[in-house]
């Protein structure tokens, strides 16, 4: 924040946790608007994550298969997961390629940061790139995780995205840091 942005914030005024989950707390916070009145700001805590781009040796990326509840459908994604309380996201990276792929990258490299539901939810997502990837062996799934590898191109992927069969937002943005990235156009 800057002072340019001063006449925007809200401040809190006071915060109550009216849920508290597994994965993530709902919050309802009474806020200090720009203008002197007093607002409501309902919203979803959550830890962090990451999703990672594992470029194969030929260039493909590994992609997941995964039912999602929520939505109710199996969805096209990257590999990704939740940061853990004081973790490391590279570590958090590192660990969840390793679990749902079954492999190790011996470069990585943090693109940058995304914010899928800023309108509800204080969730950020660190996106990374993993190359020079080595097989494991069988991945470590957590239990009751279920999904299936998808090895696709960039090109591909992207086909995937036009035709509608690729809707996951970390997905989505991480894939504009892909091409971006491995096509050269930004450093």
């Amino acid at each position: 924040m800057t002072d340019k942005d001063s006449h925007l914030i809200e401040t809190c005024i006071d915060s109550e946790r009216i849920w508290q989950g597994r994965l993530l707390d709902v919050h309802r916070d009474r806020v200090r608007l720009p203008d002197g009145s007093e607002g409501v700001r309902e919203y979803v805590v959550h830890p962090g994550a990451v999703v990672i781009i594992p470029v194969l040796p030929d260039g493909r990326l590994i992609f997941e298969r995964q039912y999602r509840y929520p939505v109710g459908r199996v969805m096209l994604e990257l590999p990704a997961g939740k940061i853990d309380p004081n973790e490391d996201p590279l570590l958090t990276a590192k660990r969840e390629l390793h679990e749902e792929t079954g492999h190790a990258a011996d470069q990585w490299r943090h693109l940058g940061t995304m914010h899928p539901t800023i309108g509800y939810a204080n969730e950020r997502i660190e996106i990374f790139l993993a190359q020079g990837l080595v097989s494991l062996g069988q991945n470590a799934l957590d239990e009751g995780e279920f999904l299936e590898l998808v090895e696709l191109s960039l090109p591909e992927a992207m086909e995937a995205v036009r035709r509608g069969e690729l809707t996951d937002g970390k997905t989505l943005s991480a894939l504009l840091w892909a091409e971006k990235v491995l096509t050269g156009v930004w450093a």
